[in-house]
This record gives C-alpha cells, sequence and structure tokens, in this order.
C-alpha cells in the first residue's frame, strides 16, 4: 500500500478546491498589538494583524505580562502533570474563584482550551446522564458536536437561533429524559448572537439543562466581561456557562462554570480533564490578572465598539459586502474559495494587511469569507488603509458591491 501517494492525492484534491489551508509566518511584537513581522523566504515585512482573537490586545497589557513572568519565576514553566498527579496549584485554585465569580457561579473547572473544555463537559454529560438527549444548534462549534458524538447520548438538532424549533423539538422527547440545551452565545463565523432569553424559557418549560458557549464573548460583553448572558442579566439561568482564556483574555485555556456538583461530577469523570496536563500555573496567574482588569476597566470594550462601528461605516460606504449582526465579529463575504484566498495573499503581499481567508469546512461552501476583528488598537488610519485596499481589490476582482 502507497500511503505516501493516499496522503498526497487528497492534499492535491484540496488544493484544487482552493481550501488548503497556508499557515502565515508571524513574530508578534510585544507591547505592538495588532502589529507583526510576517516571515517570508525574500525576508520579514511588517503586517498589521486583523484577524486575531486576541479581540482587546490583552495577550500585550503589560499587567498580564508581568503576572505571568512573575509567577514563572516563583514556580517554573510548567504544571509538571495532571491535577491528579502533580497537585493542583495554588493559581488554579485562585482563577477557578476568579472565574466563579466571574460568571456569579458557586464553582469553575480548568481545561487546556476551549475546545477541550467543550469536548470534554459535553462528551462527559451525554455520557453519565442515564439516557440523556442533547439538543445541539445547527451551527454549534466542532468542539460541541465532537464532544456530543464521543457522548454518544442521543442528538437532536435544532434550527440555528430557533426557539419555536427547539420546543418543538423538546415535546417530542418524554418528559422524564434528561435533556441538555447546548448553544453559543455570539457565533464566530457569522457573528449573529443567540437569543438567550427566548432559549432559556423553552428550556425551563421542558426541563432541559442549558450549556452555553460564550467563548466569544467573555472579556467582551457584560459590565465585567461576563459575556453576553452577564450583559442581558441571564447567568442566573444557565446551567452551565463555558468560556475560553484564550481570546479576549489574551491567554490560554479553557473552563466551564455551574453549581459545585456540576463541576465536580465533571472533575471526577471527565477523561478529558483527569488526563491531560494542567494548565502552567505563569499562564493560570497571567488569565487571572486579566480577568480582574477587565472586571473593573470599560476603557477596552468600548474602544473597540468604536472602532467596529467606524470599519462598518467605511465598509458600507464602498458597499463591500459584510454581514450584518450585533457583535464585533465582521464577515467580508466573498463566496468563492480560490477569489478569497487570493485576496488574502494580496492584502498581505500588497498592503501589509493579514487576514485569513475562511473557507470550506469551517463555513459551508459558497460562503467563503474574510473574517475582520477590529480591535481597540487598531487605529483610524489602520480601518482607512484596510478600505481603501479592499475597494481597490474588489475593483480588480470586478466582486459584486452591497447596495445600501
Amino acid at each position: 500500500m502507497d500511503f505516501e501517494a493516499l496522503f498526497q492525492g487528497q492534499l492535491d484534491d484540496l488544493k484544487a478546491e482552493g481550501n488548503y489551508r497556508i499557515f502565515a509566518e508571524m513574530e508578534r511584537k510585544c507591547g505592538h498589538h495588532p502589529r507583526a513581522a510576517n516571515q517570508t523566504e525574500t525576508g520579514a515585512r511588517d503586517v498589521t494583524v486583523w484577524c486575531s482573537n486576541d479581540y482587546l490586545g490583552m495577550g500585550h497589557h503589560p499587567d498580564v505580562i508581568n503576572a505571568m513572568i512573575e509567577a514563572a519565576k516563583s514556580c517554573g514553566t510548567g504544571a509538571g502533570g495532571t491535577r491528579n498527579i502533580s497537585g493542583t496549584a495554588v493559581q488554579h485554585v485562585s482563577l477557578e474563584a476568579e472565574l466563579a465569580d466571574l460568571h456569579q457561579k458557586e464553582a469553575a473547572l480548568l481545561f487546556t482550551s476551549g475546545y477541550v473544555s467543550n469536548w470534554a463537559a459535553l462528551g462527559t454529560l451525554g455520557s453519565r446522564l442515564p439516557n440523556a438527549v442533547i439538543f445541539s444548534d445547527a451551527l454549534n462549534h466542532a468542539s460541541m458536536i465532537e464532544g456530543i458524538r464521543h457522548s454518544r447520548a442521543d442528538k437532536v438538532i435544532w434550527k440555528h437561533n430557533d426557539p419555536e424549533d427547539l420546543d418543538r423539538k423538546l415535546a417530542a422527547v418524554p418528559a422524564d429524559r434528561p435533556k441538555i440545551v447546548a448553544f453559543e452565545s455570539v457565533y464566530s463565523m457569522d457573528g449573529d448572537i443567540a437569543p438567550i432569553a427566548e432559549i432559556c424559557d423553552v428550556a425551563d418549560k421542558h426541563g432541559a439543562m442549558t450549556y452555553i458557549d460564550e467563548v466569544h464573548a467573555v472579556g467582551m460583553y457584560g459590565p465585567r466581561g461576563g459575556g453576553v448572558a452577564e450583559s442581558l442579566g441571564l447567568m442566573d439561568r444557565i446551567t452551565l456557562i463555558e468560556g475560553t482564556l484564550g481570546k479576549a483574555f489574551g491567554c490560554f485555556g479553557g473552563y466551564i462554570t455551574g453549581s459545585k456538583a456540576l463541576c465536580d461530577f465533571i472533575r471526577s469523570f471527565s477523561s478529558g480533564f483527569i488526563f491531560t496536563t494542567a494548565l502552567p500555573p505563569a499562564v493560570a496567574a497571567a488569565a487571572q490578572k486579566s480577568i480582574q482588569h477587565l472586571k473593573s476597566s470599560d476603557v477596552e470594550r468600548q474602544r473597540q465598539r468604536e472602532q467596529v462601528a467606524k470599519l462598518r461605516a467605511r465598509l458600507d460606504y464602498f458597499g463591500i459586502p459584510h454581514l450584518d449582526n450585533s457583535s464585533h465579529i465582521i464577515p467580508v463575504m466573498i463566496g468563492d474559495p480560490v477569489k478569497c484566498r487570493m485576496i488574502s495573499d494580496i492584502l498581505l503581499s500588497d498592503f501589509g494587511i493579514y487576514v485569513q481567508p475562511i473557507n470550506y469546512p469551517t463555513v459551508p461552501k459558497g460562503t467563503e469569507r474574510l473574517r475582520f476583528t477590529p480591535g481597540p488598537l487598531h487605529t483610524d488610519a489602520d480601518i482607512e488603509h484596510l478600505c481603501q485596499a479592499l475597494n481597490s481589490l474588489w475593483q480588480q476582482c470586478a466582486l459584486s458591491r452591497q447596495v445600501a
């Protein structure tokens, strides 16, 4: 069997479809976010990053950096193993208390990434709750889908952000079966926001547990950065709130929050927690400092919203098509994988603008896009340069314009 030929054949097919992923090598410059140096075969070039999930630039905040440095000096770089074997670091305990407070829950539990926290929590709930049924929004993230699949629980998919469809499908399942309604607050590719109150109403009507993924919302929404549920005053209605430390908090790791019994249940039965090396204590210390800062500071969020509004207005002025939503995510629609890749490449090489193309399977075929995430450190000049570049490429590529 020629395995190399099998590998290469499928890679060639991926390239022919325009969906082969190419990594741009970036050297970030501490304290200069969103600037970076793009390393190429001909040398380095300065670029402005427009697709970072470090939405507020907290990964470059001096207090966050110093917290990591001091913790590393104090206790070293790694956790030494799983929390069961190597012991729980004081930084883990302190960060979990900080997260529980952020979401006004009794407890929290740390994981090594947001992907793992979804996979582990949903996988454990679905497998350990007898005869459980998980009701999954049609556009849930791959980590949630994998967790549900891993659980082997019965799954029902309901129409995206459609409480009426959820109601019908919950009603079709016997009342005595445990039910889990799993959904996101901010959907990362379209940037739309779930009708959380209506979903909670339907879940309560049928005695279902609510599970919300707030990874693209924590730090960004609410008076203390607790997410969309906090901004709407709904955190108490959510059974389990899942989040990440790797986006707006600018660090690394994932977590869940909920009741003491719920978090202990996941801690005690989840292989994704039990058998995984714990977060480095220095990372936990930095994350806690970032959370503490954003609990009391609204400056970053307000500035970020201003820049989002400015970018949307300039895109409208030039007729560049983008999805209308109420979040911080601005998807500029291309609709063709080859053109999406080409425009991304030209923006990087000719204009010093870095934005990755979003193609299948991340989004459905025919909805390929560039996903922009303006931050508080993008200047008005950055926004103008980006929009002028897009306008030029729209003319060159004869792409359709959005009519106001």
